[in-house]
């Protein structure tokens, strides 16, 4: 059976650890991919069994069709990189794959960040999900009764392993 690949991306300085906790709790049996930002690839290549890339090497193997990768997340998703991709522009890494995996119709999650959202990124938020990306921001539901930062955090990337058809146990069901 064909190991699923999945790019991890994080954009932007505010949820990164969102981010990065979502990549740590991907089963061993995804081949992960990162496309990190400078502060955390010490830690990373130092601790996770990843391979990780420079948003700076549009030539990175996963920046191709033909490398297949599964599904994409880019958690979080600056309003900046939301509208790069929404516009086909694709200047680093992270949009490069993005745009990768809208051409080749893989699964592509966007996890906006910013709150309240503006009526442009609303209308790029639209069109993005007009052609099948998935918006999924970070956001909670009471019926799971968080009670800590953690569990909050679990919820969503539960969510967000929900999308990607990977198992999970990282939040109370709805009964």
């Amino acid at each position: 059976m064909k190991k699923r690949k999945i790019i991890i991306a994080v954009s932007g300085a505010s949820g990164v650890n969102i981010g990065l906790k979502t990549l740590t709790l991907l089963p061993s049996y995804i081949e992960k991919h990162f496309i990190s930002t400078q502060h955390s690839e010490i830690v990373l290549d130092k601790e996770m069994d990843i391979t990780i890339h420079k948003n700076t090497d549009i030539s990175a193997s996963i920046a191709s069709g033909s490398f297949n990768s599964d599904a994409m997340l880019i958690a979080p998703c600056s309003m900046n990189t939301l509208a790069k991709i929404a516009c086909g522009i694709s200047d680093n890494l992270v949009t490069r794959c993005a745009s990768v995996m809208i051409k080749e119709q893989k699964k592509l999650i966007l996890a906006p960040r910013e709150m309240p959202f503006s009526a442009i990124a609303l209308e790029n938020m639209q069109k993005l999900a007009r052609i099948g990306v998935v918006i999924a921001p970070p956001v909670m539901a009471y019926y799971s009764e968080q009670q800590t930062l953690d569990e909050m955090e679990n919820f969503i990337i539960g969510k967000w392993f929900d999308l990607l058809n990977i198992e999970n146990n990282l939040y109370k069901r709805w009964e």
